[in-house]
C-alpha cells in the first residue's frame, strides 16, 4: 500500500470519523445511564448494576468475539455491531419518550451496548491495519488518543447537558451516532481482511491461538502484564482522586475538574506523540511512562489532592506515545489471520485485572488512611518501573523503523 497522508487516506477518514461520533454518543451515555436509573429508582445500586452490565460483556466476550473476527467478514461483523447497538439504543429511546420504561430495560440495552463494543472493537484492529500501512500505525495510534481523550472530555458533560434538556435526548444522539458509523462503514472500499482459507480446528484450539501468539514473543508478553498491571493501577489512583478530594472539602465539581485535568494531559500527550516518537526510542518511551507514574509518590509527602493529582499528570501526558509504540507494533507484526484473537487475548488481560483496581482503593480507603493508600499503588508503580528497566524483553524493544 503506497503511505499517503492520513488525511488523505479516504477509508481511514471513514473510519475514523464514524468513530469520533460514536465514541461521543458512547461517553454521553456513560453518564446518561446512571442518570436514568437515578430518575427512574433513585437507587444508586441499580445505577451500578447498570454500569457494571455495560462493561462485563467487554470481558466476557473478547475472546469468543476475537475468534469471530478472523473467521468471518469484518466489515459485515462491525455493521452488525453497530446496527444491533442502534436497534437497542433506540428502544430504549422509544421506551423513555412515551412514559413506558420499566427498570429491567435499562441494563439488559447496556449489556447488549457492551456486547456490540466487544465484537466491534475485536474486529476494528484487523480493519484499522487493512487501511493503514504498518509504518504509520504508530501515528495512527496516537491519533486514536486523541481522540479518545476529546470525547472523554466533551462526553460525559455533553450527556448530562442533552439529559437535563429531555431524559431521551443523550439515547437518540448515542442511537444516531451508531447509525452514521454504520454508513461510514459502508462507504469503505478496502477489505478488511486478507484472503484466508476457513480455519476448521477445534474451537478451543483457535481460541488460545492468539494467547499463544502473545504470550511467543518477549517483547509483547512483557508488555501485556506490564500495563495490565498498570491497569489495575491507574483507575485505583483516579478513584482515590474522587474519595480524598471529597474528603478534603471539595465540591463534585472540583473534583471534576481535577479528572478533567488528567484527561487535558492525555489530549496534550497525544498531540505531542510524534515529537516524542522522533526524539526517543522505543525503550526509552516505555520506561518515560512507568518512571513518571511514580510521580504519585509526591502525596506521601504532602497529602494533598491537589498534589496527588500533579503527581500523576506527566503520567497522562506520557501514555498516548507508548500507546502508540506498544500497540501500533503488536497490530502491524500480528499476522492477519490472528489478529482478532490476538488484540481480545490483550483485552481480556487488561480488563480482568482492570476492575480490581478500584475496588482495592475503596477497600484501602476505608481501612486505611489516603497516605498508606496511595503509598501501595505507589509501590506497585516502583515495581513495575524496575521490572520494565532491568527487562530484557524491554531492553531489545523493536525500532519503529521494523514496521
Amino acid at each position: 500500500m503506497t503511505a499517503v497522508p492520513l488525511r488523505r487516506n479516504r477509508d481511514f477518514v471513514l473510519l475514523q470519523s464514524g468513530q469520533l461520533l460514536s465514541s461521543a454518543g458512547t461517553q454521553s451515555t456513560a453518564i446518561a445511564y446512571p442518570l436514568l436509573v437515578l430518575a427512574v429508582t433513585h437507587s444508586p445500586a441499580r445505577a451500578g448494576v447498570v454500569s457494571f452490565a455495560r462493561m462485563v460483556p467487554l470481558a466476557l466476550l473478547a475472546l469468543p468475539a476475537g475468534l469471530a473476527a478472523d473467521r468471518f467478514g469484518r466489515k459485515r461483523l462491525m455493521i452488525l455491531a453497530d446496527g444491533v447497538r442502534v436497534l437497542a439504543i433506540g428502544s430504549l429511546a422509544l421506551a423513555v419518550a412515551t412514559h413506558h420504561l420499566a427498570y429491567w430495560e435499562i441494563p439488559l440495552v447496556a449489556f447488549v451496548e457492551g456486547a456490540g463494543a466487544a465484537l466491534f472493537s475485536a474486529a476494528q484492529a484487523g480493519a484499522l491495519r487493512a487501511v493503514v500501512p504498518g509504518p504509520q500505525l504508530p501515528a495512527v495510534v496516537g491519533a486514536q488518543s486523541g481522540r479518545q481523550a476529546v470525547v472523554g472530555l466533551a462526553g460525559p458533560p455533553l450527556g448530562g447537558v442533552l439529559f437535563g434538556v429531555a431524559r431521551v435526548l443523550p439515547f437518540v444522539v448515542d442511537a444516531a451516532s451508531y447509525a452514521f458509523s454504520t454508513l461510514s462503514l459502508a462507504a469503505m472500499r478496502t477489505p478488511f481482511e486478507e484472503e484466508r482459507e476457513p480455519d476448521v480446528g477445534p474451537v478451543g484450539a483457535r481460541l488460545v491461538e492468539g494467547f499463544r501468539f502473545l504470550w511467543s514473543h518477549p517483547f509483547l508478553r512483557t508488555c501485556a502484564l506490564l500495563f495490565g498491571v498498570g491497569n489495575f493501577i491507574g483507575p485505583g489512583v483516579l478513584l482515590a482522586v474522587v474519595v480524598i478530594g471529597k474528603r478534603q472539602g471539595l465540591s463534585g465539581a472540583e473534583v471534576g475538574l481535577l479528572l478533567a485535568a488528567f484527561g487535558a494531559c492525555l489530549l496534550v500527550g497525544a498531540l505531542i506523540s510524534p515529537l516524542v516518537r522522533r526524539a526517543l526510542s522505543p525503550r526509552a518511551i516505555l520506561l518515560l511512562e512507568l518512571w513518571v507514574s511514580v510521580g504519585s509518590a509526591a502525596f506521601l509527602v504532602r497529602p494533598s489532592v491537589y498534589v496527588l493529582t500533579a503527581g500523576i499528570l506527566p503520567a497522562a501526558v506520557a501514555i498516548p506515545s507508548t500507546d502508540s509504540v506498544v500497540h501500533g507494533y503488536r497490530i502491524a507484526m500480528t499476522p492477519d489471520r490472528l489478529i482478532g484473537r490476538a488484540e481480545s487475548a490483550r483485552t481480556m488481560i487488561s480488563l480482568l485485572i482492570a476492575p480490581l483496581g478500584p475496588l482495592t482503593a475503596g477497600v484501602l480507603l476505608g481501612a486505611v488512611s489516603p497516605r498508606s493508600t496511595i503509598a501501595v499503588f505507589t509501590v506497585a508503580s516502583l515495581a513495575l518501573a524496575v521490572w520494565g528497566t532491568v527487562s530484557p524483553s524491554i531492553r531489545q524493544a523493536p525500532r519503529l523503523d521494523d514496521l
